[in-house]
């Protein structure tokens, strides 16, 4: 079974990127080649700086829509920036 893994990486410009992945390892390098998201290619290197595992493709995928609304404070705290 999958394991489902939403993460949050910090760019070289220093915004935060959060994604969805079921190969955490492999997700990481692709966004590091430039070969992942749009929004990280050019901000790249980029590191991992928080993921949470789901037993659930929706779930995973829910939780990384509600990341993705918090604000950039918010999302500090989670990560434990702040």
């Amino acid at each position: 079974m999958a394991t489902h893994t939403v993460y949050v990486l910090e760019c070289a410009d220093g915004t935060l990127y959060t994604g969805y992945t079921t190969d955490l390892e492999r997700r990481i390098a692709e966004h590091g080649a430039g070969d992942g998201a749009k929004y990280t290619r050019g901000r790249t290197p980029v590191e991992l700086v928080y993921s949470e595992r789901h037993d659930s493709r929706s779930r995973a995928m829910s939780r990384e829509y509600e990341i993705k609304q918090l604000s950039r404070g918010q999302k500090e705290r989670l990560i434990g920036l702040e």
